[in-house]
């Protein structure tokens, strides 16, 4: 369990407000979520201001949502192997792309429209205050994974679609047979990391909230967990011929 110097802290200091992680803690949080909020920052202007933008569309909002939860490990991917150029160079560097660089980035496709669903979801259902069974945790399983479901397929068709030439309900039947195993095999590994936040980490009545840097700091490392659950599902699509590898 982490430090125990976590309290709880009203508007005036007293008991019953909005629990406060430990000082170190949210020093740690506030440092990377800045540096990860930067690295996307990096790459979106690299692609909008650079016009780096991406063959494939999608891809313009996948690194940089990449980079909000690995940080300066996203920035490095992109700049080797996912930054475009002339069309002569990027066919020469996707010929010489290594085959785990090329399932990196399929997964980070898969991360992001997770990594967005869970977001929105998580300050949703913080701001309605809703529960399952009077369980928070519930409220943002059931939350997290719908949306991750809908921002998944999202992603998925605007993959799939244009690169097979299918229409709008055809191209969204191929987008949800590719994204729901992945997906869900991300959101277990999310999860899991949740339930060690709630029951491990921040047992009851020192809940974490998502008003605070310490809470999301921990939901990017369950989101890092995600990607590499994800990824033997991503394998296994991809050799099915499920998935086209992006």
């Amino acid at each position: 369990m982490l430090d125990r110097s976590v309290h709880r802290v009203g508007r005036d200091g007293e008991e019953g407000g909005q629990v406060m992680a430990p000082a170190w803690l949210a020093v740690v949080a506030w440092l990377y979520l800045s540096a990860c909020f930067g690295c996307a920052a990096i790459i979106a202007c690299d692609i909008s201001f650079n016009r780096r933008r991406q063959p494939m569309g999608v891809m313009n909002f996948v690194f940089p949502i990449t980079a909000l939860y690995f940080g300066p490990f996203a920035v490095a991917l992109y700049w080797r192997w996912g930054r475009t150029a002339s069309r002569t160079a990027m066919a020469s560097s996707e010929r010489a792309r290594p085959g785990w660089v090329a399932m990196a980035i399929e997964v980070s496709h898969c991360g992001s429209g997770c990594t967005l669903g869970d977001v929105i979801s998580e300050f949703a259902i913080f701001g309605l205050g809703l529960t399952i069974a009077g369980a928070t945790l519930g409220a943002e399983y059931a939350g997290d994974y719908i949306l991750a479901l809908v921002f998944g397929v999202i992603f998925q068709y605007f993959a799939i679609a244009p690169m097979r030439g299918l229409g709008l309900k055809d191209g969204l039947i191929a987008a949800v047979k590719a994204d729901f195993i992945s997906l869900t095999a991300f959101e277990v590994g999310l999860f899991g990391w949740m339930a060690v936040m709630a029951f491990v980490l921040f047992p009851a009545p020192h809940h974490l909230m998502p008003s605070s840097a310490a809470y999301w700091l921990l939901m990017q490392v369950g989101m890092i967990i995600g990607y590499f659950t994800s990824w033997p599902a991503n394998v296994w699509l991809v050799r099915r011929g499920i998935k086209v590898p992006m």
